[in-house]
């Protein structure tokens, strides 16, 4: 049985459309751009040289906080992503535990304790690596951001965070 031409073409022309966007990792080209994403909302760190405003992506539910920055790329100086509340659905602040799996972007990961302080920065994280990172001690919120940007603004352990927690 032979499929009417039109048919053919039209199946043809639906599938392309699916594929739109598409990159050969199998994500789409927003997903790759990390300010084609969700509502962002402002989060600033003062360290001792001063006040620093990311713009934030939140992940809150356990999805996800399990897919976080995956398949990432080309992340803007002023972006970042916030797990929070750490867990996903809330809870008692617990030792968090990250790595890099399908992330082919170094990052900074910022612990954050439940009273906004850096508890741990763990800098430059090593793309598609799934050694688990440690925070090291209970913590509410974590955040991930362009890595070695922690240095280069000169954010530190101690450093305190602050965001609308109504925000999401």
């Amino acid at each position: 049985m032979t499929m009417p031409r039109t048919f053919v073409v039209a199946v043809s022309a639906a599938l392309l459309g699916l594929c739109a966007g598409c990159t050969n990792d199998g994500t789409t080209a927003a997903a790759n751009d990390a300010t084609a994403t969700a509502k962002a909302i402002p989060l600033t760190i003062k360290s001792a040289n001063g006040a620093h405003v990311f713009q934030v992506e939140l992940a809150q539910s356990a999805a996800e906080q399990e897919r976080g920055l995956m398949y990432r790329r080309n992340l803007a100086d002023d972006f970042g992503m916030l797990f929070w509340p750490y867990p996903a659905g809330g809870g008692a602040p617990r030792e968090a535990s990250f790595w890099m799996k399908n992330t082919p972007s170094p990052l900074d990961i910022i612990f954050i304790r439940a009273d906004g302080t850096i508890a741990r920065i763990a800098e430059n994280a090593v793309p598609f690596d799934t050694t688990p990172i440690s925070s090291g001690e209970p913590v509410g919120a974590v955040l991930e951001i362009r890595g070695g940007r922690s240095s280069e603004l000169g954010i530190a352990e101690g450093d305190k965070v602050s965001w609308d927690h109504s925000a999401g």
